[in-house]
């Protein structure tokens, strides 16, 4: 994992810190471009695959995102904590897209757990249900760095 300071003044992580943000429950805002050139953002769930070394997301085979993936494969993304001590970690990668319901299904389930808690809940139980008719589709981001920052590190 490549891992680079946002900001020569501010500092950064560790690649540890960094692993152990990445687990977090909060938001990854995608970005990708679409046919015109335009840019669109979206706030996603997502699972990070520490040995792997990818974030995971899924979505609908119809989304937007998905059909800009599908042209451009170069994403950004970033996720970033608001409050104090403000950190974040954002990067850019590639993006595929992943029908193979034997691994849409499980990896689904893990970001349903991640941010839900359990499969018994009605959002967790929506996902896999499209997920089985092959409605949902993974996408796999393989990221070529990560930028991160921690105000908290700062001197004052």
């Amino acid at each position: 994992m490549k891992i680079i300071n946002a900001a020569s003044e501010t500092p950064g992580m560790t690649k540890e810190e960094a692993e152990k943000f990445l687990e977090s429950k909060l938001n990854l805002q995608l970005a990708t471009v679409d046919e015109r050139g335009d840019p669109n953002i979206q706030p996603v769930w997502f699972y990070y695959d520490k040995d792997k070394e990818k974030l995971w997301i899924n979505t609908s085979k119809s989304a937007k995102k998905t059909q800009n993936i599908r042209k451009r494969s170069t994403i950004y993304f970033s996720i970033d904590d608001e409050n104090p001590p403000v950190r974040g970690v954002k990067g850019k990668g590639v993006a595929n897209i992943i029908e193979d319901l034997d691994i849409v299904g499980p990896l689904g389930d893990k970001i349903s757990l991640k941010y839900l808690g359990t499969l018994d809940h009605p959002i967790a139980k929506m996902i896999s249900e499209e997920s089985k008719k092959g409605e949902v589709v993974l996408i796999e981001i393989n990221p070529k760095f990560y930028s991160t920052w921690d105000y908290g590190k700062m001197q004052f």
